[in-house]
């Protein structure tokens, strides 16, 4: 087990002045607080600990994160309590110990809900400490060190989850050793046979590439000195999950990976980094393609470098990095690098500016609710290769590779992108789906009357971009389904002749919303308005059960004993006299324009229906009771009409559809949403309308909007019909619909 001496060494070699009585405190807690117990592997626990600090020490941490390091198991696998480690170590060493802790410690339903919610708290707290995801990084490299102990398929796991947040993590943040350990580390379990097989050929070819690696340093440092150029020069071989990813990227054979080896010069200054890159060139060919500059434009986690690589002696293939101490040092610690703290924890103005990419997941995770959405935008923030463009006045702003102009507005301003009208790549107008290349210019024109699209969604890359849309759709999806369902109550309110005003206020409205599954009257109304709730469930518990009776009756008897009454009533009864109860049939709910035929019932009048009513058809040896009525047009009367709809499964279509509907001068009753595993969504609206034209003109209108599969009229409920087969890939029949409603 590594000795405590090795750790407060280290941490007095980088920093003199650190206070190492915290770190001496904190082992002799943890060997407390461990006492008795061991891994699986079979070494005392305390040994774990002091291997995260120790890695924390090759990070250049201060004492306290060295201390939280040697501490960060203990709330979680030990009796101690958060109160002893607030009295002994105080409130900032707490903190990050139970920071570590809660990443830890949630179980999940789902796979990709526990990843994402991994993901959401490893965002979290890097906003919070960034401390703490180091510490996290520190533990993950140890315990890679030891799964041999490991079940086979807790190996895979932790391996797997390695590969997919650690490691990318690390490198986000700029540490290139760790995240070489932590990707060689887990790539030997996840991979076994492929590990191996790369290990095996480049111990065969390892005398040779070192041969290789000295002749092209002594080369280089050579030609150094003639030029009077400081600078070191040493050699290294790729990793071998490095190694991996290029074979697979590339879809070659380890046999024909030719830069497996790389030179690297460390010079004083930025300008002799040029001057040592011309040098390389003049003693070897570059490779077409391969060179890129890191100086001028960094990598995101403040990488800085030149990358070349020229055919070398032997026509081999060598990898040359040059880069200053200081940008070394940043490869190397990454933003560890610049960890500095003002009074204890005030993190420097360009820690905050490196991190701006963590402000940005975190407006994704408060606006993405998703798992799977959330899942992609982190995985797209983590492990993106570069583009590089230019705004107007000369600034570098970084995006994934794919990234659009709206992406790039975006990363602005949220107000930019939220008005994006138009984008001009050097100079010229371009479609918004255009995905930038490395030195575009970019300019982006805005129009105060333009939105964000749904469509925007298909094609944007970044994070921010897509959380920023998705926010603004949602926000304008809520303010139209609360206007729509304040519109659709308010109205159900009058029909009964009540004052809306009088009726949504007090103890009954309140247990109306909590009855439908709310808290608040706005909730509620959105609810309406998205089709998550009936109104009619509603007011069933908001107006007075003897006025809902009464109007009941109402509306399936009417009684006409006057000309005007039974004129208003829209219905002429031949050969009968004035008094005739009339009633309209439910069964097929006919309207002016359907030719329509009258039934004596026993007791309650005449029942309208339509000829071909199955009802009327059943009762084809009842002649005698059948009677000729005909529609008096003379005065303009509602009629109900019901009709189903089928669509694709997307928010905001009922919005769309209440709309139409709303504009075509029909008023909607009820409406009824469910959706199918088959991605779509099926509505059943009851409306108001004055005829057969009105009815028709309205399901035209609506057979017109985007996501619209199939529209009719519903003219029979209880009969059962047979299945019509589909009118195109997806579409259902209305058959098909009313059997999903429960009306077939």
């Amino acid at each position: 087990m590594r000795q405590l001496d090795e750790i407060t060494d280290a941490v007095l070699a980088y920093h003199p002045e650190a206070d190492i009585d915290v770190i001496l405190d904190a082992y002799v807690f943890s060997a407390k607080a461990h006492r008795g117990q061991s891994r699986q592997s079979g070494e005392a626990y305390l040994s774990h600990p002091v291997e995260v600090a120790y890695n924390l020490t090759r990070l250049k941490m201060d004492e306290k994160t060295v201390a939280a390091g040697l501490l960060h198991d203990t709330l979680e696998d030990t009796l101690a309590t958060e109160d002893e480690i607030k009295q002994l170590f105080g409130d900032e060493i707490y903190h990050m110990v139970d920071g570590v802790t809660k990443i830890s410690q949630v179980q999940f339903a789902s796979w990709e809900e526990k990843q994402a919610e991994n993901y959401r708290k490893m965002i979290l707290a890097m906003a919070h400490d960034i401390r703490v995801v180091l510490i996290k990084l520190a533990d993950r490299a140890h315990n890679l060190q030891t799964l041999e102990s490991l079940s086979s398929q807790q190996q895979i796991r932790i391996s797997r989850e390695t590969l997919d947040i650690y490691a990318p993590i690390a490198n986000r943040l700029g540490i290139g050793w760790l995240k070489a350990e932590l990707e060689d580390g887990s790539f030997q379990y996840v991979s076994p046979d492929k590990y191996q097989s790369i290990v095996e050929r480049m111990s065969q070819d390892e005398e040779e590439r070192n041969a290789l690696v000295q002749t092209v340093s002594e080369a280089v440092e050579k030609e150094l000195a003639a030029m009077q150029i400081e600078g070191t020069v040493s050699g290294r071989s790729k990793h071998y999950y490095s190694i991996y990813k290029k074979m697979m990227l590339q879809q070659i054979d380890l046999e024909d990976v030719y830069d497996l080896i790389g030179v690297r010069v460390i010079t004083d200054s930025v300008k002799n980094c040029y001057a040592a890159l011309g040098l390389v060139h003049s003693l070897w060919r570059p490779i077409p393609g391969k060179f890129k500059d890191y100086i001028a434009m960094p990598k995101p986690n403040m990488y800085q470098s030149l990358h070349t690589t020229v055919n070398g002696p032997k026509g081999q293939r060598v990898e040359v990095q040059i880069r200053s101490k200081e940008m070394h040092k940043v490869a190397e610690e990454g933003l560890a690098a610049h960890w500095q703290y003002k009074d204890g924890d005030e993190k420097s103005k360009k820690q905050d500016d490196n991190l701006a990419w963590v402000r940005h997941l975190i407006e994704a995770q408060s606006e993405i609710k998703n798992p799977k959405d959330f899942l992609n935008a982190f995985k797209v923030d983590l492990f993106f290769q570069e583009v590089y463009v230019f705004t107007p006045r000369g600034a570098v702003i970084a995006l994934p590779r794919g990234a659009t102009p709206v992406d790039f507005a975006y990363q602005v301003h949220t107000d930019i992108g939220n008005h994006c009208l138009a984008a001009k790549v050097n100079g010229k107008i371009v479609n918004l789906k255009y995905k930038l290349k490395n030195g575009d210019r970019i300019e982006i024109l805005t129009s105060k009357q333009k939105h964000p699209s749904r469509d925007w969604l298909s094609f944007v890359k970044t994070s921010k971009a897509r959380s920023k849309i998705i926010h603004y759709i949602n926000h304008r999806e809520r303010e139209k389904s609360l206007e729509l369902g304040r519109e659709i109550l308010e109205t159900e309110i009058r029909k009964y002749g009540f004052n809306p005003s009088d009726i949504l206020k007090g103890k009954k409205l309140d247990e109306a919303i909590h009855a439908a599954g709310f808290n608040t009257l706005d909730n509620l109304l959105m609810g309406i308005g998205y089709g998550k709730t009936s109104v009619r469930n509603v007011v069933d518990k908001l107006l007075p059960k003897e006025r809902l009776e009464e109007f009941a009756k109402q509306a399936l008897t009417v009684k006409v004993s006057e000309p005007s009454a039974r004129e208003g009533r829209g219905i002429k009864v031949k050969s009968f006299g004035d008094d005739m109860m009339l009633r309209i049939g439910k069964c097929c709910n006919p309207v002016p324009g359907d030719t329509i035929i009258g039934y004596i019932t026993r007791g309650r009048g005449v029942s309208i229906h339509s000829v071909d009513c199955p009802s009327m058809m059943s009762l084809a040896g009842e002649t005698e009771r059948l009677v000729e009525v005909e529609w008096d047009t003379s005065h303009k009367t509602l009629f109900p009409a019901r009709i189903s709809i089928v669509t694709e499964d997307k928010p905001g279509l009922l919005a769309k559809i209440s709309s139409t509907v709303s504009e075509c001068g029909v008023n909607m009753t009820r409406a009824n949403v469910q959706t199918s595993t088959l991605k779509r969504a099926y509505f059943d609206l009851s409306l108001e309308i004055l005829d057969l034209d009105h009815l028709n003109r309205t399901l035209d209108t609506l057979r017109q909007l985007p996501g619209v599969i199939h529209v009719e009229r519903v003219k029979e409920y209880s009969k059962k019909r047979s299945n019509k087969k589909s009118r195109d890939d997806g579409e259902e029949s209305a058959g098909d619909f009313r059997r999903h409603r429960g009306l077939g």
